[in-house]
C-alpha cells in the first residue's frame, strides 16, 4: 500500500488522540500528553505528519474545548506552537536515534526533546496570550512559571513512554 495512504488514518487517529487524552487529562493543570503524541508521529512518520498531527488535533481541541474555545489569536498560537512537537519528533527521527541503541535513548536527548515541545508550544501561547489580554509582563511572567508544570511533566512523560514510539517506529519501518 502506498505509504501516504496508510498515513492519513494515521494521522486522523493521533489528531483524534490529542483531543481524547486533553479531555481526559484537562483536571491535571498543565499536565498533558499532547507533547509526546505529536512528537511520536514526527518521529515516526516525519515532519509533515507530526506537523499535521499537531496542528489538526490541537485545532479541534482549541476550537471544541467543552469549556470553551480560545480566541483566535491564541488558538492560532496554540495550533502553531504544537506542531513545534513535530518537528522535534521528526529531527529525532533524522538523526537516527531510533535506529541505535536498542531502544534505549540517552535520558539527555529525550530530557531535550522535552524542554523544546514544552518551550515550543508555552513561548508563543504565553507570548500571544500576554500581548492579547494585558499587561503584558505580569501575564507573560506568570504564564511562563504556570507552564513550569508542564515542562516538569514532560521531563517525566518522554522517558516513561519512549519504548512505546521505539516499538511503533520498528512496526512502521518494516511496513515500508
Amino acid at each position: 500500500m502506498n505509504r501516504t495512504i496508510r498515513l492519513i488514518p494515521r494521522i486522523a487517529l493521533f489528531s483524534a488522540l490529542i483531543y481524547v487524552l486533553s479531555l481526559g487529562t484537562s483536571y491535571l493543570p498543565n499536565v498533558n500528553l499532547v507533547f509526546f503524541v505529536v512528537f511520536f508521529a514526527g518521529a515516526a512518520w516525519g515532519a509533515v505528519p507530526g506537523i499535521l498531527v499537531g496542528v489538526i488535533g490541537m485545532g479541534i481541541w482549541t476550537i471544541f474545548n467543552p469549556y470553551g474555545p480560545a480566541t483566535i489569536p491564541v488558538t492560532i498560537a496554540q495550533v502553531a506552537g504544537t506542531s513545534i512537537s513535530g518537528l522535534v519528533g521528526a529531527e529525532i527521527r533524522t538523526q537516527g536515534w531510533l535506529d541505535q541503541n536498542r531502544g534505549v535513548m540517552p535520558p539527555v536527548i529525550l530530557a531535550s526533546s522535552a524542554i523544546l515541545c514544552t518551550v515550543g508550544f508555552y513561548l508563543p501561547v504565553n507570548l500571544v496570550d500576554a500581548w492579547v489580554f494585558q499587561p503584558f509582563w505580569p501575564r507573560f511572567i506568570a504564564g511562563s512559571l504556570w507552564s513550569l508544570i508542564s515542562l516538569v511533566s514532560n521531563m517525566l512523560i518522554f522517558p516513561l513512554l519512549f519504548r512505546a514510539l521505539k516499538g511503533l517506529y520498528v512496526r512502521e519501518s518494516r511496513l515500508t
